[in-house]
């Protein structure tokens, strides 16, 4: 290999690297792997080997509830499935500022939350997220336990997710190792749990910073060689 094509192979190795860094994702809609809630506080995404706890508001646990269909209120978009009823929901009323948090054993690409009967038809309820958590709503509707509509964006507040009776998934772009948020008004309650189609796999950047060096270390020591 002359030097050249040494360089070559170098420059694109390190542009692997990069694009390895930004990341991609896939389109089209992903099998969510979704949590199983053993309390209002543990729980596990077996699927992807991970374990998930919550800390917040502890108005209970769900076992067994709801049921999550219609399938099309709770899948779509890029939520290719609804959670399982046999996994749980965890159950907050809201009020107040108390911050819940999710957070996993293994940070996750691109998690959904299901989020179930949110608000009454006189009252929008809201999740308010951080603005370092970008979101989409991916699906909505009714529920079958209590009919009602669609979550939607709030009106105002692009951070917040509102419903009145509201149902559907919200997906969070992005790599995330927690989520947390609000509920800043009170109803009788509502419910939610959490999945994600996958775990990160990109190394962090002081790891690629050290590929980085070391390629190119690698690279002087064999133009060294080749100039003796």
């Amino acid at each position: 290999m002359n030097l050249s094509t040494l360089y070559q192979y170098i420059s694109v190795c390190i542009l692997g690297l990069g694009l390895l860094a930004v990341g991609s994702t896939s389109a089209g809609a992903s099998t969510i792997d979704w949590a199983t809630w053993s309390s209002n506080t543990a729980g596990a995404i077996s699927g992807l080997g991970i374990t998930v706890s919550y800390s917040g508001q502890l108005n209970g646990l769900s076992s067994g509830y709801p049921s999550w269909t219609p399938i099309t209120t709770f899948s779509g978009g890029t939520v290719g499935n609804p959670p399982s009823s046999a996994g749980g929901m965890i159950r907050l009323t809201g009020g107040g500022t108390t911050v819940d948090t999710i957070t996993f054993s293994t940070s996750v690409v691109n998690p959904v939350l299901a989020i179930w009967s949110l608000g009454q038809p006189s009252i929008n309820a809201n999740f308010t997220f951080t603005a370092n958590e970008p979101f989409t709503i991916e699906s909505g509707g009714p529920s079958a336990e209590f009919g009602g509509s669609s979550i939607f964006v709030c009106a105002g507040n692009p951070l917040a997710v509102c419903g009145a009776e509201g149902n559907g998934t919200v997906q969070f772009n992005g790599t995330f190792s927690s989520i947390s948020w609000t509920n800043p008004v009170f109803e009788n309650y509502y419910g939610f749990t959490v999945g994600a189609a996958g775990i990160s796999t990109t190394p962090e950047p002081g790891t690629l910073l050290l590929l980085g060096t070391g390629i190119l270390g690698l690279a002087g020591a064999v133009r060294r060689k080749l100039q003796v």
